[in-house]
């Protein structure tokens, strides 16, 4: 939706996804109609209602009355015919043309998008009667005008194009609460290529993450679609604008690390690719078990122990300005990274502060195979992994995750 409030948040697409510029012409649909939005088979201007004796009953009829003003943005926009045929329906703003769709029957035209807010749109129809008489309709409305405030943006992960590991969700956050998260979820749609079970859990009003069964299958495409400009989020909101965004699976990494064993073993499509002594968290800064997944990437970090609540200038307090080959697994600040200050720990005993630590060339080797998305699951401590605590979906059952559908 446009915006009109002075806060510039962010930049909209060009009217739904590419379409200004576009006289979107249908062809073919059905309905009914009323006497006062007869148009008559002889042509007329805008907004005449004249009717040609010889089709007295021709009638089309725009579902939102002429000259309406306020108009709810969740309006679905519909043309409807009575004793003629849609040919062709035509709603333009300044902006660009709303697109939709005629029946088979030719006896309705419906939109294909909901509206935008606080503007006016012009709705061109044209039609047939039975002796095969033209009958045209043009009509005018406003639609309500919305703030930025009262509506909700999604942000999508993974990003278009992106190829992610095989745990990766998809994670959709609203700047502002849905409350209807029922009605925005049924316009949230995910397609795969293989096809694969999956479906949304909302972990917030703000946020929605949707993930399948089991992992990813690698090399799977997925689509994303959320068609939520103009839904109704509840309490006066709606949705801004729709979002489109596909992505690929790549090689299914998944790196088993056992904190008793002190090793980590890095498979890629099933196959054991090498075996990686490491540390882990010692005593009061237990590593979490369970499955955690590649959050997001740093070829050089620094990493300051007052970040996860160290205070400086305690006996366990650290500042290093160079950690190199960070990858996040929690958004409490567990990391795999290189650590050459404790190999020669590594492989025999625990001593980090929770993050997974192993020699840098054995990091930097581990940093370049890693996308977004790829599973590391741990195992050895009595210390769970939070399912939120990151992209901690893994973590809940299926029945569970199941459960925090909304529909």
């Amino acid at each position: 939706m446009h915006a009109l409030s002075t806060r510039a948040r962010r930049t909209r697409s060009a009217y739904r996804r590419g379409l200004a510029g576009l006289a979107v012409t249908a062809v073919l649909l059905s309905g009914c109609s009323a006497a006062e939005d007869a148009i008559s088979a002889a042509g007329g201007g805008d907004d005449s209602e004249t009717t040609a004796p010889a089709s007295a009953q021709a009638l089309l009829k725009t579902s939102v009355k002429k000259g309406a003003t306020d108009v709810p943005v969740d309006t679905e926009l519909k043309v409807t015919a009575k004793d003629a045929t849609l040919t062709k329906v035509t709603v333009s703003q300044p902006s660009g043309e709303l697109p939709g769709t005629i029946s088979d029957d030719g006896s309705r035209w419906t939109a294909d998008d909901l509206l935008e807010p606080g503007v006016t749109y012009t709705v061109k129809s044209v039609g047939k009667d039975a002796e095969g008489e033209t009958v045209r309709r043009t009509s005018s409305f406003t639609t309500e005008t919305l703030t930025l405030d009262q509506q909700t943006y999604p942000s999508v992960a993974p990003l278009d194009g992106e190829t992610v590991g095989v745990g990766m969700p998809v994670v959709v956050t609203f700047d502002i609460p849905v409350t209807d998260q029922a009605a925005f979820e049924r316009n949230m749609h995910v397609t795969t290529t293989p096809k694969q079970t999956g479906i949304w859990r909302w972990v917030s009003s703000t946020e929605a993450h949707y993930r399948p069964k089991t992992y990813w299958q690698a090399g799977t495409e997925v689509s994303v679609d959320l068609d939520i400009n103009g839904v109704d989020a509840g309490a006066g909101i709606y949705g801004q604008e729709d979002r489109q965004v596909d992505f690929s699976v790549g090689d299914a990494h998944v790196y088993e690390v056992n904190a008793q064993t002190h090793q980590m073993k890095v498979y890629s499509n099933g196959s054991l690719l090498r075996t990686i002594p490491i540390t882990t968290g010692k005593e009061g800064f237990t590593t979490r078990s369970g499955v955690k997944v590649i959050i997001e990437k740093f070829d050089v970090k620094r990493m300051n122990s007052e970040t996860i609540g160290i205070p400086a200038g305690s006996a366990e307090a650290y500042d290093i300005d160079d950690v190199q080959w960070a990858m996040r697994l929690t958004y409490s600040g567990e990391f795999i990274h290189a650590a050459p200050w404790s190999v020669g720990s590594q492989g025999n005993a625990n001593v980090s502060h929770g993050c997974t630590g192993m020699s840098t060339d054995n990091a930097a080797w581990l940093y370049a195979m890693t996308l977004r998305g790829d599973v590391v699951e741990y195992t050895g401590t009595d210390r769970p992994m939070e399912p939120d605590n990151g992209y901690g979906d893994w973590n809940i059952p299926w029945s569970e995750y199941q459960a925090g559908s909304a529909l």
